[in-house]
């Protein structure tokens, strides 16, 4: 058994050591909102926080959470939308939607280290999590929108 704090909660797992953490949060805890992409840590959709700091879920292995703190898109939500999700909202920055709760993680986690990032540092932070849906700018927009609070 390994045990972790997901989203507030503390959890116990009955599952293999080398389980990938996207594994257990999407198929033991019901927590879907990080997605499975590539499989390798490159896309970001699978994006969660680990003790704070974005990790690619895919390939973080289930014995690195032991005893850890995991937020996922679900838990940065868990009060109703937080303002990087706000912000996403009301600039339509969101198209297909399956790697906008990658981008919503990574923001997130940007906006806490450095909470006035310019227009380059925010693009410099999403650039492995680029839309292809074509809405790239209007996410960078609203992430610098998200840091003023003018969500």
């Amino acid at each position: 058994m390994t045990s972790l704090t997901v989203n507030g909660s503390r959890v116990e797992v009955d599952r293999p050591d080398d389980t990938p953490l996207l594994t257990v949060l999407r198929d033991a805890l019901s927590l879907v909102g990080s997605r499975f992409g590539c499989g390798q840590g490159l896309c970001g959709a699978c994006l969660v926080l680990l003790d704070g700091r974005p990790v690619t879920s895919c390939e973080t292995p289930l014995w690195q959470a032991a005893d850890a703190t995991v937020v996922t898109v679900e838990g940065l939500a868990a009060d109703g939308p937080n303002p990087v999700q706000q912000s996403l909202i009301k600039h339509q920055a969101a198209q297909c939607g399956f790697c906008i709760s990658g981008i919503v993680v990574r923001a997130t986690a940007l906006l806490e280290e450095t909470p006035d990032p310019s227009a380059e540092e925010v693009a410099a932070a999403l650039e492995r999590q680029l839309c292809r849906c074509g809405t790239h700018q209007r996410i960078v927009e609203a992430v610098l929108a998200a840091r003023t609070g003018s969500a």
